[in-house]
C-alpha cells in the first residue's frame, strides 16, 4: 500500500482500498495550517515505517464533501480506521513518537476489542456513524 493525498482523481481508488479492508491512517487537515505543513513529513515517515497500511492526507476544506458533518476541532486530526470500525479519531499532538504508539496501540487490538470499544461510548458511537471513511466515500 501507499500514501495518497485525497483528490478528485484518486477518490475512486481510495474507495477501492477500503472495499478490500485492512488499516487505512487519515490525517485530516488544512493547507493553510502551519502545523499541518509541519506535521506531512512525519505522517509521511510513518507511513513509510508501515508500507502494509493505507495511508491518506485529506485537506479538510478542498475535500469538504467527503469530510461532511465531522467535527474537526484541531489539527493534526487522524482517523484510524480498521474494515469498517473507526479506532480512533482526534485530534493529536504533532509528534512522530507519540503518533507510533499511537498507531501501535490501535494495531495491537483484536478485530473483537475494536468492535466492543466502537460502541463503548457516545463518542465513538459518532465516530462509526460520521467519520467512516468507506461510508463518507461511498
Amino acid at each position: 500500500m501507499h500514501s495518497l493525498t485525497l483528490d478528485q482523481d484518486n477518490r475512486s481508488e481510495l474507495a477501492a482500498g477500503l472495499a478490500e479492508g485492512g488499516w487505512t491512517v487519515a490525517c485530516l487537515c488544512a493547507g493553510w495550517c502551519g502545523t499541518c505543513g509541519t506535521y506531512r513529513a512525519t505522517f509521511e515517515a510513518l507511513a513509510a515505517r508501515h508500507p502494509a497500511l493505507r495511508f491518506v492526507w485529506i485537506d479538510i476544506e478542498d475535500q469538504a464533501d467527503i469530510v461532511g458533518d465531522l467535527d474537526i476541532d484541531n489539527f493534526p486530526t487522524l482517523l484510524i480506521q480498521h474494515d469498517d470500525t473507526v479506532a480512533f479519531f482526534g485530534t493529536v499532538l504533532p509528534d512522530a513518537a507519540l503518533a507510533e504508539r499511537l498507531l501501535a496501540a490501535q494495531l495491537a487490538t483484536s478485530s473483537d476489542d475494536l468492535g466492543r470499544l466502537a460502541t463503548s461510548t457516545a463518542e465513538r458511537r459518532d465516530w462509526q456513524r460520521l467519520g467512516n471513511l468507506k461510508t463518507l466515500l461511498g
